[in-house]
């Protein structure tokens, strides 16, 4: 389990306290509802992470039996349910019925888009299509769409965390300020798209804020495929900058193959390597960026598996770390170890049957401390680890 803030803790009893009000105020919607779950539980396959899920759909590096493998994985840890959709309403301006997931879905087929920001993107629409006549009934609609986004994935942690920041940013305004009540609907919607402007925009920001620290004649280690950081040297190309870059493979889902494939259309000159020819090749490398699932209250990173080996070498041998991180990574979770963490499953193929005997580690990622990592970008600026969790503190506030 997540060890997290005091901060959090406290929060979660509020909204577990609001939540039992709000059950003896509404009507439950769990017959509206049903029809939509059931749809979602034929679509997803609820023990598998629907990160994995996605980027099989959209960079097909997998072979045709991945997700049998991934179910055959998991088969021993106990069912997680699935996601049910508790923001079904109808919607005044088409008279149809709206329902957050099937939003959320259909800005996730956009490959470019993070889940975070697709997230954003929904929650919006909820402020647009929903009926409420007050605000306290707006903001339960919003909290109830939250709710079902994180819970259509629990493993993902920048899911959680956009919607998180969402909720404190677009809710920090109050009907008071207002003379009635489409007004202050206005504004919310407002700070909504606001928000989602500058989530939308925030890998931008990354790639020019990094510039300064690739110079010509650099060697770039990166690990697996990260937009940010595709990002951050694609911009660096377009500067006519000169510098390669050795990229890991990317183990099990070959995700480091796409992104050397994106570097040689923009004639970047990239090496491939197996992953376990990190630290033979470590000698050579100027500097290593990585991205990241999640950035912690303590400055490190949630990131893909053998993350954390990388900056285990890079460190010993005196080669910065850098991670280019948006924001709304950002996640109020505080793991003390590898074994600290929700586990993410993914499916492993070696080519070969494996016996029943022999155990697979199927986690999807690591964690690396703060200690490991130089500096980390992100849209508000080039941080240093132990400046996260002060940034944390006023992104939450």
């Amino acid at each position: 389990m997540w060890y997290r803030s005091a901060s959090f803790i406290l929060d979660k009893q509020q909204n577990d306290a609001v939540a039992k009000l709000e059950s003896r105020l509404i009507s439950p919607t769990a017959a509206a509802s049903s029809s939509m779950a059931e749809t979602l539980q034929q679509q997803q396959n609820p023990k598998i992470s629907a990160y994995y899920q996605t980027r099989a759909a959209h960079y097909g590096v997998v072979t045709s039996d991945w997700l049998a493998q991934a179910q055959a994985a998991v088969g021993r840890y106990p069912e997680d349910g699935v996601a049910e959709d508790l923001s079904s309403f109808r919607s005044p301006e088409s008279g149809k019925t709206f329902s957050v997931i099937d939003e959320f879905n259909n800005w996730r087929k956009q490959p470019d888009l993070a889940e975070a920001v697709a997230a954003i993107r929904a929650l919006a629409s909820v402020i647009r299509s929903s009926e409420a006549t007050t605000m306290m009934e707006l903001e339960i609609e919003l909290k109830k769409a939250a709710d079902s986004l994180k819970s259509w994935d629990t493993t993902s942690i920048s899911l959680t965390a956009g919607c998180d920041l969402f909720m404190r940013y677009v809710t920090r305004t109050s009907a008071l300020e207002y003379e009635d009540f489409n007004s202050a609907k206005s504004r919310l919607l407002e700070r909504a798209e606001k928000f989602g402007e500058i989530s939308y925009k925030a890998r931008r920001i990354i790639a020019m804020l990094s510039q300064d620290f690739i110079f010509d004649g650099c060697t770039i280690l990166v690990h697996g495929f990260s937009r940010v950081v595709l990002e951050v040297l694609r911009t660096a190309a377009q500067n006519k900058k000169l510098f390669r870059v050795l990229c890991t493979e990317g183990r099990p889902d070959r995700t480091g193959l796409r992104l050397s494939n994106e570097l040689a259309k923009l004639d970047v000159p990239v090496k491939l390597l197996i992953d376990s020819a990190v630290a033979y090749s470590m000698d050579e490398v100027d500097m290593v960026f990585v991205g990241a699932d999640g950035v912690v209250e303590s400055g490190g990173i949630i990131n893909m598996m053998g993350t954390y080996q990388i900056a285990l070498v890079a460190k010993s041998m005196n080669k910065p770390v850098y991670v280019a991180a948006e924001s709304y990574k950002f996640a109020r979770l505080y793991p003390l170890d590898q074994k600290d963490m929700v586990p993410a499953l993914r499916p492993i193929d070696f080519g070969v049957p494996i016996p029943s005997k022999v155990e697979v580690e199927t986690s999807a990622r690591d964690y690396t401390p703060p200690q490991f990592l130089t500096l980390l970008f992100t849209d508000l600026g080039v941080l240093t680890p132990s400046v996260v969790s002060d940034e944390l503190i006023q992104l939450y506030l």
